[in-house]
């Protein structure tokens, strides 16, 4: 059985349940969070 899990999805889940229990980090999440999108976008996400 093969699972396919899209990148996007999976980082923008961490980093929402990231910003709920340590709300101080927003800053900090949502710039790797654009950082990650942008390389993702950018290089076309690599699947494996």
């Amino acid at each position: 059985m093969n699972l396919y899990v899209a990148l996007g999805p999976l980082i923008s889940l961490v980093a929402g349940i990231l910003i709920l229990i340590i709300p101080r980090l927003l800053n900090y999440i949502v710039a790797v969070y654009l950082i990650v999108m942008g390389l993702i976008g950018l290089f076309g996400g690599m699947r494996l």
